[in-house]
């Protein structure tokens, strides 16, 4: 890869990552869209226990990179790390299909603790995975922009985001692919190839990886502390801590204490021995002063950001329907096309990713280019406007699920019924426009939350601002878990009858649910707004 070659496109190295992301979002979303399903057929749980599971491992998958990500920016090597990880992630895998092969050859109920540790390792290897994978990528993004001969702001701009949208293109391909394909495979061959198909989908992404070593730019993290931000906010505690101690010691006048301020160190290591010189210890306590404030400036750096995450964790919850309840919504519809075809309801989840498919070029061909003229702005919509934008359509595609629910429940007290969950005559087909509405809110707020993050951080700390834009999703799945129970154990204490999640889908209100989803996240939408306009975005260009 020769330095002085000017790139128009996205280099080798970014191009094979964003394959082997997709790959990975095939393998996840294989698993992932159906596994509702796969907990109520063959593991035979209760609908609010499955959503439950579901939600707690997704959230577990998506907050597991807020702590791996200290270790990964500070101490461990990237292309080491995803190594590892894709690996574990693959041994999850392999439990996973073991356990769907072990309930097809037993009448009896599979093993819910190998179910779980199953997906434990799915979950921790997918966690460190993850933001590893991104943060690589960002490094390749990184040199080719450094020994790119644009020297224009805008041009390096337009190259970000061009790297984020072919990334969510790669995440979204697979995405779709293992939506559709795996969901009709499940559904018609069974839980064994089901699964063993993703098993087999992460092992070539370690094959593929592995390949790429001759591609790849390997970050050099430096010799010192200012490599490892985390290592250095810790190291600040302590000296603040130490400080405090000795100031005590001090103001109480024991000459025991006095002895121990003197062996206490330094908050910087700026102390001096009688041999050095006045102009190195000028030296010293300015590279001492100027360390310390970096660190101050990465706390408060992390805390700025604390408010716009945490309003955004209404739309994770919202992200999170889909996969439990949409999906168990189509089970109780008309799914037949044809006398002989019917629709696995999981697939409708592809509409979400086909929509943004289909919608990105539009998006970045003319929606993009008209914001452009008319706010004057280089990247024609900001990225917290974007972000915004995203929320309320999503508040929107909530409330369409709440009417179209309550049309189906209408329509089925109108019927006799002979069982259980029988279809109801309302086609599934309905559903589609709250899948699409979701999946245009996903091109505004999800590219845009990768963008905000990956640019209000320090580059040091690069990592960890994808860990905080995927946290967003674990927290939203631990919001939606425990929402669940706390509504079903109220509701339940009134009678089957009055529980929100019945397992008579006749008799569940998920109407009610989805208002009260639609009222919690367009008064977190309202809050956004107020703390956008109070927000100063921060530049993450320099080395921090």
């Amino acid at each position: 890869m020769a330095e002085g070659e000017k790139r128009r496109g996205l280099s080798k190295s970014c191009a094979l990552l964003i394959v082997i992301a997709g790959i990975e979002r095939y393998a996840f979303k294989g698993v992932a869209s159906n596994l509702v399903t796969y907990l109520t057929d063959v593991a035979k749980m209760s609908n609010s226990r499955a959503a439950t599971t579901v939600n707690t491992w997704s959230g577990f998958t998506f907050m597991l990179p807020l702590f791996s990500a200290p270790f990964a920016d500070s101490y461990w090597d990237r292309f080491i790390t995803i190594l590892a990880s894709s690996s574990l992630y693959f041994v999850g895998l392999v439990g996973l299909t073991y356990t769907a092969f072990d309930g097809s050859r037993s009448t009896k109920t599979i093993s819910l603790y190998f179910l779980y540790t199953s997906l434990s390792l799915v979950a921790l290897g997918l966690g460190v995975l993850n933001p590893s994978l991104q943060a690589f990528g960002a490094d390749q993004l990184d040199h080719d922009l450094d020994h790119d001969h644009e020297p224009s702001s805008q041009v390096k701009s337009n190259r970000k985001s061009q790297f984020f949208q072919w990334w969510y293109f790669g995440v979204c391909a697979g995405s779709l692919l293992g939506v559709t394909v795996m969901a009709y495979i499940q559904d018609t061959f069974g839980w064994v190839l089901g699964f063993a198909i993703p098993t087999a989908s992460m092992l070539l992404l370690i094959l593929l990886f592995l390949c790429g070593c001759g591609v790849y730019v390997y970050a050099d993290p430096g010799p010192d502390l200012r490599a490892k931000p985390f290592q250095r906010i810790l190291e600040f505690i302590k000296g603040e801590v130490s400080r405090t101690s000795k100031i005590t010691l001090v103001n109480d006048h024991d000459l025991n204490a006095m002895e121990l301020e003197l062996q206490v160190k330094p908050l910087c290591n700026c102390s001096n021995t009688a041999s050095t010189t006045t102009s190195n210890t000028l030296a010293d306590k300015k590279s001492c002063n100027k360390d310390c404030f970096s660190v101050l400036e990465t706390i408060k750096l992390l805390l700025r950001l604390l408010p716009i995450w945490t309003m955004l964790l209404t739309f994770a919850v919202i992200f999170q329907q889909p996969a439990t309840f949409f999906t168990k919504q189509g089970m109780a519809m008309k799914r037949n096309i044809g006398p002989n075809f019917k629709i696995p309801p999981a697939t409708l989840q592809s509409t979400i990713t086909l929509s943004i498919i289909l919608l990105m070029p539009l998006y970045d061909k003319v929606l993009i280019p008209m914001a452009k003229k008319i706010s004057k702005n280089e990247k024609g919509i900001p990225v917290m406007e974007r972000m915004g934008i995203g929320m309320f359509l999503s508040i929107v595609a909530i409330v369409i699920a709440a009417l179209v629910e309550r049309k189906r429940l209408m329509i089925s007290k109108k019927m006799i019924k002979t069982s259980p969950n029988s279809s109801d005559p309302l086609s599934i087909f309905w559903l589609l426009p709250q899948y699409v509405l979701l999946g245009v809110s996903d091109i505004f707020t999800v590219v845009g939350m990768q963008e905000f993050f990956y640019s209000e951080v320090p580059v040091r700390m690069r990592t960890m601002g994808f860990a905080l834009y995927t946290s967003v999703f674990g927290v939203g799945s631990f919001v939606s878990a425990a929402l669940i129970s706390v509504i079903e154990s109220y509701t339940r204490s009134r009678g089957e009858k009055h529980n929100w999640f019945a397992v008579d889908m006749s008799e569940a209100r998920l109407d009610y649910y989805y208002w009260l989803l639609a009222l919690t996240s367009a008064i977190s939408f309202l809050m956004y707004i107020v703390i956008c306009k109070h927000f100063k975005s921060s530049s993450s260009g320099d080395d921090q």
